[in-house]
């Protein structure tokens, strides 16, 4: 394997907090709201925005704790990989993340772009074939505009987050100067019963808010590249999940109290929808324009993350080793940058957005959330208390409240658990050949 190059430390907490919340704020919350709303049946789907921010707090304490423990690129796989041993289960769960990196990380990047495609064909109508042809753009405007030092990156998520913060303080104060309660407070016959029917639609409507929330371990990733990483870390992480909560729980009452939503769990366009109301067309396709520019600092900021992850895994040595490759001169894995990227853009020009999310959801939750939970827990009975930094509080409630949620969501994504079980199957299967090849566990002991 060619030795990895070193990367290089230039984050400090306001570029991880910034990275952290451009890649929650993407297009996710504006292309969600009308299918919360519709899973829901009503107002009552705020509920949903709500679950989705508590377990996003929940799981933010384990991120936190491992984060700060292990400050190196790759995040969960360097979290899985010492929690259950790298010599043994370790090494499969390990490898089980990058596996489904391989997959899910390209799909996380296709949804975006897609859905940046979506509303840009508010502004400019496209065919079916257009907003394709838009999406697989922007994922190489990604590649290019992430081809650069780490500390430029910084900057430039600097750049994005004001737009992003900025766009969405319009909407609040917009909504709030316009809000009428009687759009946003009043519920139909029956939409607090509290039975099995309104927990299976919270659940459902749970899968798309979780989705919106995602990115606050972000920064996790990148810990190779933190400065101070046993302090920014958990700051970034839980500054990061306080913010976009407030904000996304005043957005949806907002756009409530503006659009009825019996209109708004139809409408493609919510947000767009949502300024014409009040200040007319040409404010609607600014907005959509600003829409759009969240939806492209997401995508900036989750590229950047995930591309740390196979680097991270071929350093180790459980990956290509082509992917530990870091540039010469500008210090990034490059490699691993345009490894994802070229397979998002295929996956952009052949999903569709509904799919992806739940597919998404459905692949990352055991292994990924679940398998994190527990491991956190493991390192606790195993190292001493001086390798811990940061500890969650009131530990292990958050923990094995992450779990139970977590679980819960799995079971709410329906059919798509089978895609989940699919992949981490196979993902097995090609761990057990390549170890066998290898003569590593759990053939080492048998050979020997």
């Amino acid at each position: 394997m060619t030795q990895p190059g070193k990367l290089e430390r230039g984050l400090g907490l306001k570029e991880a907090s910034a990275l952290n919340m451009i890649d929650m704020v993407g297009i996710g919350p504006f292309i969600v709201i009308p299918l919360v709303i519709a899973d829901m049946g009503g107002p009552q789907g705020l509920l949903a925005w709500v679950v989705g921010a508590f377990l996003a707090l929940m799981d933010g304490c384990v991120w936190a704790e491992l984060g700060a423990a292990m400050p190196e690129a790759g995040g969960s796989y360097v979290y899985l990989r010492e929690a259950y041993g790298p010599a043994k289960w370790g090494r499969l769960l390990s490898f089980l993340v990058i596996w489904q990196t391989i997959f899910q990380a390209p799909l996380v990047m296709a949804s975006g772009s897609i859905g940046f495609a979506q509303y840009f064909s508010y502004l400019v109508p496209l065919g079916r074939y257009g907003q394709k042809a838009v999406a697989g753009a922007v994922v190489i405007a990604l590649a290019i505009l992430l081809y650069r030092r780490i500390t430029t990156v910084g900057k430039i998520s600097i750049l994005l987050w004001i737009g992003v913060i900025g766009t969405i303080a319009w909407l609040i104060v917009a909504g709030a100067t316009h809000f009428h309660p009687a759009l946003a407070f009043t519920y139909p016959p029956g939409a607090w019963k509290l039975n099995w029917l309104f927990f299976a639609a919270l659940g459902s409507a749970t899968i798309p808010t979780v989705y919106s929330f995602w990115g606050y371990y972000n920064v996790c990733f990148l810990g190779g590249e933190v400065k101070q990483p046993e302090r920014n870390i958990p700051r970034a992480i839980f500054i990061s999940i306080i913010v976009i909560a407030i904000l996304y729980l005043a957005m949806q009452t907002c756009v409530l109290g503006v659009v009825p939503w019996r209109e708004a769990q139809q409408s493609h366009y919510i947000i767009s929808t949502f300024f014409q109301r009040i200040y007319g067309a040409r404010a609607a396709d600014f907005a959509t324009l600003l829409i759009l520019w969240v939806a492209f600092a997401s995508l900036f900021s989750l590229t950047l993350g995930y591309s740390r992850i196979p680097y991270a895994a071929a350093s180790d040595g459980n990956f290509f080793s082509i992917f530990a490759r870091v540039h010469p001169v500008k210090k990034f894995p490059h490699v691993s940058l345009l490894a994802l990227c070229g397979v998002a853009f295929v996956f952009s020009l052949l999903f569709k957005l509904a799919t992806v999310i739940a597919a998404i959801a459905a692949m990352r939750i055991l292994v990924q959330f679940v398998g994190q939970a527990v491991g956190v827990i493991l390192l606790r009975r195993k190292w001493p208390r001086e390798r811990l930094p940061f500890k969650m509080w009131l530990y292990p409630i958050p923990a094995g409240i992450a779990i139970i949620l977590w679980l819960a969501l799995f079971v709410a994504t329906g059919w798509q658990m089978l895609f989940g079980f699919t992949a981490i199957l196979a993902g097995v299967i090609v761990f057990l050949a390549r170890s066998k090849k290898l003569r590593q566990w759990p053939f080492l002991e048998a050979i020997r």
